[in-house]
């Protein structure tokens, strides 16, 4: 009966834990300074298919809903294989709600036509899910889809970089809270 009475609470304790790790956060849940790393896959470059990745984000949810964010990516993907540039690319972006708390439009200066993207965010369970869509000038778009998902204490990293719905890059890596 103890065997059964341990394992019945055993079981309980995991559908619990399921349970909160399933559940929707709030933005307030990403708010702070997240530093980590990842690793980049290209499909289109044959000198870098695969390169490192240093990361570090800053989400500050504002009092009318929304947030700000600020990325930056130091890549290592062009230059010389064995002796990589560094090229450190920084985007902050401020985004509205749009009303169901769930969703959220990038308050942007530029139009698509203007040289523009078009962004929104989305929180999906644990996932912050940010896409942004910019039209080329031959007519064809870049999308870019940054799914950031809590996961304990760290936050979990997949990057998909898309022309024409067509996979250019992935990265995948992981950052951990070093602030708030």
């Amino acid at each position: 009966m103890r065997k059964i009475l341990g394992l019945l609470g055993v079981a309980v304790c995991m559908v619990a834990h399921i349970s909160a790790v399933s559940a929707d956060v709030s933005i307030k849940a990403f708010e702070g300074f997240w530093e980590g790393s990842a690793i980049s896959k290209s499909e289109t470059s044959v000198t870098f298919p695969i390169s490192s990745r240093d990361l570090d984000v800053v989400i500050r949810p504002n009092t009318k809903g929304g947030f700000l964010i600020t990325w930056r990516t130091l890549q290592r993907q062009k230059g010389v294989p064995g002796q990589p540039e560094a090229v450190l690319k920084e985007t902050t972006r401020t985004y509205a709600p749009t009303g169901d708390g769930k969703i959220w439009k990038a308050v942007s200066s530029k139009g698509l036509h203007e040289g523009g993207a078009v962004s929104w965010a989305s929180l999906q369970g644990q996932a912050l899910k940010i896409y942004s869509m910019a039209l080329l000038k031959n007519g064809s778009y870049d999308m870019l889809i940054y799914s950031r998902t809590l996961t304990g204490l760290n936050m979990k990293l997949k990057f998909t970089s898309l022309r024409d719905g067509e996979v250019r890059r992935t990265a995948s890596g992981t950052l951990i809270k070093s602030g708030k």
